[in-house]
């Protein structure tokens, strides 16, 4: 069931952008806490379509440049377009029409303690459409099973259920309004292997059948060698290298080469699903 809606002049219209093209544009992009600039002249695109994957080391500003993109962040320098629009600078009837088109799921899921599965679902509808409780209660439940959860889970609390059930019921709030974009920081922390696994398989097959582009923020190597189209590697307030895995492997940054070449990666058998 699709609820995505286009005003009739609204020219940055799904579809507009081609498969391949930039869907998300960063040039030039410094943001910083006090004194401190954790980006300073970043830059990096987005292709529609595909998984990116964004890694580095902690510090190097992976969730900040995930917070910046959508506009919890405010960037000191820079230009950050999406669907082709300067997020500086539109309109604030614009950017709600562009916020409607992209879902986030936060590292810990950031669900509301007090609203039941069904009601933080559905929350994201009531912000911005005008549906009734019956299409509400039906489209609540039709994402629940887009994310491979039961029916009766729609009435638990958060406080009910396990990690990674929180992370479903999470995505299944990011895909509320059939988004194009999906924002994902950290999805696998804190699953054990084999939910670590499944959430990737999940997304994978979510980015396929649904059309998404994926902007990932990851520390997870079997996550970048599953299911990454291209992989992003942050340092330096910049973007060290972006490319396949498999060209990430090659790069001689010290920093890549302990992360992609180390004892860890190796026991992890990385190879990527798109040279297979």
């Amino acid at each position: 069931m699709s609820i995505r809606v286009t005003l009739p002049d609204d020219d940055d219209a799904p579809g507009s952008i081609e498969p391949g093209r930039p869907i998300i544009e960063v040039r030039d992009l410094a943001v910083g806490f006090g004194e401190r600039l954790i980006m300073d002249g970043l830059a990096l695109d987005v292709r529609r379509g595909e998984i990116l994957g964004v890694v580095g080391a902690s510090g190097t500003g992976k969730s900040v440049l995930l917070r910046t993109i959508i506009g919890l962040i405010r960037q000191r320098r820079g230009l950050v377009k999406v669907f082709g629009h300067n997020m500086a600078t539109v309109s604030a009837r614009r950017r709600r029409l562009i916020e409607r088109r992209w879902g986030v799921l936060f590292q810990h899921g950031a669900l509301f303690s007090s609203l039941t599965v069904k009601q933080n679902i559905q929350f994201p509808m009531r912000e911005y459409l005008h549906l009734s409780e019956d299409l509400l209660e039906e489209m609540a439940m039709v994402k629940l099973r887009l994310v491979g959860l039961k029916p009766e889970a729609a009435d638990r609390m958060p406080s009910e259920l396990s990690g990674g059930m929180i992370k479903r019921v999470a995505l299944a709030r990011a895909l509320a309004l059939d988004p194009e974009i999906v924002f994902l920081d950290e999805p696998t922390s804190g699953l054990d292997p084999i939910g670590a696994q499944d959430f990737d398989e999940l997304i994978a097959t979510l980015q396929k059948t649904l059309g998404l582009t994926v902007f990932m923020v990851t520390h997870d190597l079997d996550s970048l060698a599953g299911i990454c189209d291209r992989i992003a590697a942050l340092g330096d307030g910049k973007v060290l290298y972006e490319g396949t895995l498999d060209e990430l492997k090659k790069q001689p940054h010290p920093w890549l080469q302990a992360y992609f070449n180390g004892a860890r990666a190796r026991a992890s058998h990385v190879h990527s699903r798109r040279s297979e």
